[in-house]
């Protein structure tokens, strides 16, 4: 398709352009609320702003920005456990995203579009409703991606987000703010297994993940409103990419800078989990709980996902009984979503049968079904019924 054809900037910038609103001290201040996870505070700021700002296409951006995210962390769906791998592209899951809040995302989305679309009728080359437009395709896309699992209605809209904001490169190659979206569509593209580019028909599309992650290194050093959203998608990245040392840098960096992001304390201790720190991770976790027990330190919390890497890190030390014991904390915490319920009690029960206790990882296995039968949880757990777990699985 000829979209990903246009050649975009990738060096990296000099002047950094961006819309005049962007830089207010109310944006700003938006922002640091919304990357400490306060999305109470970022709502009743960005709404102020919208007010303020009638038909302006970024102050609906704004709000859009909050409302997913604040959305998918309801779903346990901002751990990058979730998409270390691949897995969560393929299989049945238990999401249950939220109709009335998928609508709300949907109107925002399309309201961003019209207004960015009605100032672009009257000047096409206005580079901040062309920005606001494909920043609201590419939320837009992420939600319906990772809370609906319609990969092939959110690629569709990640090409159009990827071109309107290659075209504001086109452009002005130094708003360094579209540089975030084309990086991470260059980089997600690129990556993709090719049978699932052919699952979703997309396979005469083709990214590149030097090209995306050199836009989003850009975005994360001299972005306005990119810089953090940017970082976080190069650490997810290198993550994948086994880069641990520079990930865990990165998420310390973004810890000490938003000390009240829960996410970010977490992932110091995914990443050193997956590097092999075992105990170093261990610890990591426990203190992301303990800090969680403050009134007030972390906003908007889901302790389960760090009990689940808790009894992954434990696990793997072969610290069975207290691996079983953080897992199934995690089932039981009241915001656990019931996919991670379905992926802790299996860990559970992976973790009995590891330890010779079948009886009772057949029970956990039981729960696992019995929160839903149709997901690959729910297929896992019935093969371990008939044939125990083992370290290969």
């Amino acid at each position: 398709m000829a979209i990903w054809a246009m050649e975009v900037p990738c060096s990296r910038a000099e002047v950094v352009n961006t819309a005049a609103l962007n830089r207010t001290p109310q944006v700003q201040a938006g922002f640091t609320c919304f990357d400490n996870m306060d999305y109470a505070c970022a709502l009743g700021i960005f709404d102020r702003v919208r007010r303020e700002q009638p038909g302006n296409p970024l102050a609906t951006d704004y709000l859009l920005n909050v409302r997913v995210f604040a959305e998918l962390n309801q779903l346990d769906l901002l751990d990058t456990t979730f998409y270390a791998t691949d897995g969560f592209l393929t299989g049945r899951h238990a999401v249950a995203a939220d109709a009335a809040v998928s609508e709300q995302i949907e109107g925002l989305a399309q309201q961003a579009i019209d207004e960015a679309n009605a100032r672009l009728k009257s000047n096409d080359n206005d580079v901040d409703a062309l920005f606001a437009k494909g920043w609201a395709e590419a939320l837009d896309a992420t939600y319906i991606a990772m809370a609906e699992r319609g990969y092939g209605k959110a690629f569709r809209l990640a090409l159009r987000a990827r071109s309107n904001s290659a075209a504001v490169l086109n452009k002005d190659p130094n708003y360094v703010d579209a540089k975030m979206v084309v990086g991470v569509y260059d980089y997600v593209v690129g990556a993709l297994p090719w049978e699932f580019k052919l699952l979703i028909g997309i396979m005469g599309i083709h990214g590149s993940k030097s090209e995306g992650m050199a836009l989003l290194w850009d975005a994360a050093e001299h972005g306005v409103i990119t810089s953090v959203e940017s970082r976080t998608a190069i650490m997810l990245f290198l993550r994948r990419q086994a880069n641990y040392g520079e990930a865990i840098q990165i998420a310390k960096q973004l810890s000490k800078e938003y000390p009240h992001d829960y996410l970010f304390s977490l992932e110091i201790a995914n990443l050193e989990k997956d590097k092999g720190l075992g105990m170093t991770a261990v610890y990591a976790y426990e203190h992301t709980l303990e800090e969680a027990k403050k009134p007030g330190f972390f906003e908007n919390a889901h302790v389960e996902l760090a009990d689940f890497g808790l009894g992954e890190a434990l696990k793997g030390q072969r610290h069975f009984a207290q691996a079983v014991q953080a897992y199934e904390e995690g089932a039981e915490q009241p915001t656990t979503s019931p996919e991670l319920k379905q992926r802790c009690l299996l860990a559970a029960g992976e973790t009995l049968d590891l330890a010779g206790e079948h009886g009772r990882a057949a029970a956990m296995y039981r729960e696992v079904i019995a929160v839903r039968g149709d997901t690959v949880e729910a297929d896992k757990a019935r093969r371990y019924m008939r044939s125990p777990y083992t370290w290969h699985g």
